[in-house]
């Protein structure tokens, strides 16, 4: 068979210690053979040199629209309260369908160039953006699918039931092309109602959730077990994330086991966002702060689907990053203390088939027809990877080249 491109000598996640590099065969788009030293010709061949070959990492739960804008908004000038929500809220009149597609290109640029081919961000509407947020993001969708496959998670970041028009809102960007439906009631003042309401809104449009939940230091009020309870009521078992959760942190173990088997049982994933829970976490404090982030490795023992994702970028809420998911995986298994091999391949597949099982990716995986998303690492394994935050030095969409990057070369005397 001939091919469109060949990964030669490349190794799989789950190769053992010892066994031969593989090639990648791909043709039209889809992976067509993987087995030691492919035949036929090639109109590309990229050579491997043993390095690691995974399918394209899963962002899970970015803001877009909101990245880099820490020019434009107040300077932090202490460490609580910490208003993060309020200093982006009294910028977004400055929110033009334009600006958002500059900032929101840029920062899926970023991601894309580390390894991102499948991403669900997060979008707001309320009164003061309307709909400008959702039109710049969805601008990107077919303007960047030669490179990665973009979702739109639409989510009222300032109160539902307490913010009137929201809620209309979010109706409109489900009609518009949202396809999956969000939630933030730590900022509603009836955290109940909005929850309930936005069940609501995935039964009425046949869509998935993913709310942002449970921020906090004390682990009283967990609205995660509502949550669970209307997942189950309504058949919404897999189709339901949770994101934050840092409420969890504060819990003894075996409190936290509880919450981990309920969130099992009715099918509820949970994503961390490592950054923003450790920038934002522990404000309470002046001296020993606690870490404010949830031992996905604990829960993911228990059956847990987990994902580990960015978040914020640049802006009030995470005034870091770059859009690399490896390094956000680096800081959360370092974060917890997991550093055993199967801890540290745990976390790990938390940025690639936990996360893909999250978004319900079907076709996800290193695997003769699946699509051949694809990514080449500067390291021979995942553990590896993740311990040294590798860099990608190639990535292809459905088959086709999309990152290039040159392993790094010392100039010796």
């Amino acid at each position: 068979m001939d091919y469109d491109l060949v990964l030669r000598e490349v190794r799989l996640v789950d190769a053992r210690p010892g066994e031969p590099s593989v090639d990648v065969g791909v043709k039209d788009g889809r992976i067509a053979a993987i087995a030691p030293r492919l035949g036929g010709a090639a109109k590309e061949e990229v050579p491997g040199g043993g390095r690691l070959v995974c399918a394209g990492f899963v962002e899970t739960h970015i803001h877009l629209e909101k990245s880099c804008i820490l020019g434009r908004c107040d300077c932090e000038t202490k460490r609580f309260p910490h208003l993060a929500m309020e200093r982006v809220s009294a910028v977004k009149h400055t929110f033009s369908v334009e600006d958002v597609i500059e900032r929101a290109a840029g920062t899926l640029e970023k991601c894309i160039g580390h390894g991102a081919t499948r991403m669900r961000t997060h979008v707001e509407v309320d009164p003061k953006i309307g709909l400008r947020g959702l039109e710049g993001v969805k601008a990107l969708i077919d303007r960047y699918r030669w490179a990665i496959d973009l979702e739109i998670c639409v989510m009222p970041q300032e109160g539902l039931t307490n913010n009137p028009g929201t809620d209309e809102l979010m109706v409109a960007a489900l009609k518009a092309g949202a396809t999956v439906v969000g939630a933030a009631p730590n900022y509603d003042t009836d955290r109940a109602a909005q929850i309930r309401r936005v069940f609501e809104m995935a039964r009425e449009f046949d869509v998935d959730v993913d709310m942002h939940l449970d921020s906090g230091a004390s682990a009283e009020e967990l609205d995660t077990w509502l949550v669970c309870d209307l997942t189950e009521k309504y058949g919404w078992g897999g189709r339901v994330a949770i994101g934050h959760v840092s409420k969890l942190a504060s819990m003894p173990p075996a409190d936290m086991d509880k919450v981990a088997r309920r969130l099992s049982d009715s099918g509820v994933a949970l994503t961390v966002l490592t950054a923003t829970d450790l920038y934002l976490g522990g404000r309470h404090v002046e001296h020993n702060v606690p870490r404010n982030v949830v031992d996905l490795n604990r829960l993911h023992q228990a059956g847990v689907v987990c994902s580990v994702a960015s978040n914020n970028i640049l802006n009030p809420f995470t005034p870091f990053g770059d859009g690399q998911l490896l390094r956000q995986a680096n800081m959360q298994a370092i974060v917890t203390q997991r550093g055993n091999d199967d801890e540290v391949r745990a976390v790990w597949d938390m940025t690639t088939t936990q996360a893909a099982r999250l978004m319900r990716l079907k076709d996800y995986g290193v695997a003769v027809g699946a699509p051949a998303d694809l990514v080449m690492l500067d390291a021979s394994d995942p553990i590896t990877a993740l311990r040294t935050v590798a860099p990608v030095l190639a990535a292809f969409k459905r088959g086709r080249r999309t990152v290039t990057r040159e392993p790094v070369r010392l100039h010796r005397p």
